[in-house]
């Protein structure tokens, strides 16, 4: 697939219909910078806006992604097949979304309950000493979480992990 290839086609979709990149983007309920990379090939549209944008422009998603018009059009069965992808997508996207914001307030509880033993001086006296070293400790666990969920690197983890898992349990 080649994303500038698409991003062109995209644009010369968007102008015959006479739409300006502000409109389209209002229609998709996204940014107009998010049109403007799109057309400009330096990002892709998410797959369920792929799949309304070749609704809403009435041609086939195949044609969308490969940036040309097709003389045959997506059978039904297929495109059904990517509805079925997009919307699993979707929820797999909601449930890190979920996941993500959980471990953001696990970390701003930890930094509150930080804050109110650092603002009376308790941080260091006996037991509020544990308690406060160890909210601090969930607070940066947290922040690298995210970092780490953010930033992708999450993935190469994930995979570096499972190699290693792997290789255990062949040795074994």
């Amino acid at each position: 697939m080649d994303q500038k290839k698409t991003g062109r086609f995209l644009k010369e979709l968007r102008k015959e219909k006479g739409l300006t990149q502000e409109q389209f983007s209002e229609i998709l309920g996204v940014s107009n910078r998010s049109i403007s990379r799109w057309e400009n090939g330096v990002n892709m549209p998410d797959f369920d806006l792929v799949i309304e944008i070749a609704n809403y422009y009435e041609i086939s998603i195949e044609e969308l992604l490969d940036g040309e018009r097709k003389a045959h059009m997506i059978d039904k069965k297929t495109q059904e097949t990517l509805l079925k992808v997009a919307d699993y997508n979707n929820n797999e996207k909601m449930a890190f979304s979920r996941r993500l914001n959980l471990l953001f307030i696990l970390g701003v509880i930890a930094f509150i309950v930080y804050m109110l033993l650092d603002i009376r001086g308790l941080t260091s006296a006996g037991i509020y000493e544990n308690i406060a070293d160890f909210a601090l400790g969930l607070v940066f666990g947290m922040l690298l979480i995210g970092v780490l969920y953010t930033s992708r690197y999450i993935t190469k983890i994930k995979a570096f992990k499972q190699r290693l898992l792997g290789r255990t349990a062949r040795n074994n």
